[in-house]
């Protein structure tokens, strides 16, 4: 893992293609509306006889300003009261979801994300966790994976406290940049001052990890400014590091349209800015861990991909992977089994089907054979870098070499050009090749010529 990354300016320029972050295979782009509350509602029956352990993701969409980069699902208002009725409807899904599990299956890792969480009242937050706590089996013993998005303007030593007594082990911090230009121009004016003060409380608190997030191509951005804002964030040690690339797609997403796309850096900028990222980040002593994301060597996340036991779901990277993902709350997904469904993404159609004493699932799908096959290569290849081929054939029962024959000549051509290392019995992605990695996953996508590229980010 010391040489987890080379840099090869050429090989990035031919293989920046515009692809999903495959947080699932099939994507979220492939769910259709021929999945809905009965599929769930049988998914969860397999689990439930299964005594599978649970992950949980709570969507909480409200924010009190709006970030002009922003893609989530959010609500934006400055009237925190329209959370009550959320809430409510959100309480009645974990009861819902509950009375289809059994008291014994463990809630080993929750995430709330948003939106803004921390938006909820403190008594709004004390009582949606007794509603988690009441349906589900959450962990008394601090040893769940309980994690919550915070942004620092949200948040101070009370906030934190309060999370911390409720359960939460873990925060991902939103910082983006700390440049006042580049906050003026992307709506979200936060000082270092606040975001360290987050970090410190969180660190006398005994959280266990800290995640910060970072965004390069942003407008405003150049190679030096982002290079401070990096630098600054390195002396507040965080144990894990996402550094996202900003995909400009202001037809998709209306806030966008608020950034004057002349301001934006270009493609050149913004590898440098990705280079320089991982020099200094590779200088203080992080590891690429994949797919934008870094952490120091004694984190879970860089400890279980040397032990080859990382995976990769709706949550990002994870050591949870075995877990089923249940996603409460609107446009929340879950991944339970085969099965992939999504809640409503319309706030007041979500609200309305719960206040049936209804589900909100709207759509879906079920992974057939193939897909199994290809969601496992796509795993290995970016958690790990590496498909043994034999591992998945035996598990398959098939001969990998005939079954993506089609696929060979590409492969080859990326061999050649030194992205990966292939022969008959491996595939191994290469350090130069290692931020491309989404480049060699799609190879193995077989739904992707089906859809508009330009629905996705570019790689880097």
């Amino acid at each position: 893992m010391l040489d987890a990354i080379r840099w090869d300016s050429d090989l990035i320029r031919r293989y920046d293609l515009a692809g999903p972050r495959y947080t699932s295979y099939p994507t979220a782009a492939q769910f259709g509306g021929q999945v809905g509350t009965f599929d769930l509602l049988h998914a969860l029956r397999d689990s439930r006889k299964a005594r599978r352990p649970l992950s949980l993701y709570v969507h909480v969409p409200f924010c009190a300003n709006i970030c002009y980069y922003c893609a989530c699902n959010k609500v934006i208002t400055k009237d925190r009261g329209r959370a009550h009725a959320y809430l409510q409807r959100l309480e009645q899904e974990i009861q819902l979801i509950g009375c289809h599990l059994d008291p014994t299956q463990r809630v080993e890792q929750l995430h709330f994300g948003g939106g803004t969480p921390t938006f909820l009242s403190h008594d709004e937050l004390r009582q949606l966790m007794a509603s988690l706590r009441k349906h589900l089996n959450l962990l008394d013993d601090d040893s769940g994976d309980y994690g919550i998005e915070i942004d620092p303007r949200e948040a101070d030593w009370s906030t934190m406290g309060l999370l911390r007594e409720l359960g939460f082990n873990r925060v991902s911090i939103g910082l983006q940049d700390l440049d006042p230009a580049v906050q003026r121009a992307v709506n979200r004016l936060q000082s270092l001052e606040e975001t360290r003060a987050v970090v410190e409380a969180a660190r006398t608190l005994q959280f266990r990890s800290i995640n910060i997030d970072l965004i390069y191509g942003l407008p405003k951005q150049t190679p030096d400014n982002f290079a401070r804002t990096v630098e600054e964030v390195i002396h507040l040690q965080p144990d894990r590091l996402s550094v996202f690339n900003y995909a400009h797609l202001p037809e998709r997403f209306m806030p966008q349209r608020r950034i004057n796309s002349q301001d934006l850096p270009n493609p050149e900028q913004k590898l440098a800015m990705l280079q320089r990222t991982i020099e200094q980040l590779t200088a203080a002593g992080y590891r690429y861990v994949g797919m934008d994301h870094f952490a120091l060597p004694d984190d879970e996340l860089a400890i279980a991909q040397e032990e080859a036991t990382l995976q990769r779901n709706f949550q990002g990277y994870t050591t949870h992977g075995h877990c089923d993902l249940i996603g409460l709350g609107v446009s929340a997904i879950s991944q339970i089994g085969d099965l992939y469904c999504q809640n409503s993404s319309d706030l007041n159609h979500y609200q309305n089907t719960l206040a049936d004493g209804q589900l909100a699932t709207s759509r879906g799908l079920i992974c057939n054979a193939d897909d199994r096959l290809r969601r496992a290569v796509i795993q290995q290849l970016i958690c790990h870098f590496h498909l043994a081929f034999a591992d998945i054939e035996q598990r398959f029962n098939v001969d990998l070499r005939s079954y993506f024959a089609p696929l060979w000549p590409q492969l080859q051509a990326m061999a050649e050009d030194g992205l990966i290392e292939l022969d008959d019995v491996h595939l191994q992605v290469l350090p130069a090749g290692r931020l491309l990695v989404r480049s060699v996953c799609m190879v193995f996508d077989a739904y992707l010529e089906r859809h508009n590229r330009q629905r996705f980010s570019r790689v880097i």
